[in-house]
């Protein structure tokens, strides 16, 4: 399974210079814990940084400070770990418990974004896996009991 197959390519972007208040507000908009920060580059949009609502509350709402005032660019987090969309979703998953992240942008072989996995959408996946295993193993046991009475 690669993280292209499975990624969810509708990804909410903005720019360094995007205030925190509208930050704020296109999360809520579009329903989103998180802006993935991009640089445009000739070949797409490459990811630069990774903004979370909760780096809004901690870097600002906590700290009282005016969100007029700062940019994504001043709290986002640089150097977001990214994943190849070729890439397996278990060495992905690896990668992500290694680096404390729960949130990866996919990229292609230019670096630029294609789409966003997240440890939600991998707990999805790996659930829907377990279900058909189950549902293999009961169906399994019952046409053995079928075949072999008691």
């Amino acid at each position: 399974m690669s993280v292209g197959e499975y990624c969810n390519r509708e990804v909410t972007v903005c720019s360094p210079d995007t205030s925190i208040s509208e930050a704020a507000r296109l999360m809520r908009q579009t329903h989103v814990g998180d802006l993935i920060v991009i640089e445009e580059t000739g070949p797409g949009n490459r990811p630069i940084g990774i903004v979370t609502d909760r780096d809004l509350v901690i870097e600002v709402l906590a700290l009282d400070i005016d969100p007029d005032v700062l940019t994504v660019g001043d709290i986002m987090s640089t150097q977001p770990v990214t994943a190849r969309e070729n890439e397996d979703m278990l060495g992905v998953l690896a990668r992500m418990r290694r680096a404390g992240v729960r949130r990866v942008p996919v990229v292609d072989e230019e670096d630029v974004l294609i789409g966003l996995i997240t440890l939600d959408d991998m707990l999805e996946l790996f659930h829907e896996g377990l279900d058909d295993m189950m549902w293999l193993i009961r169906n399994e046991i019952e046409h053995e009991q079928q075949e072999r009475p008691d």
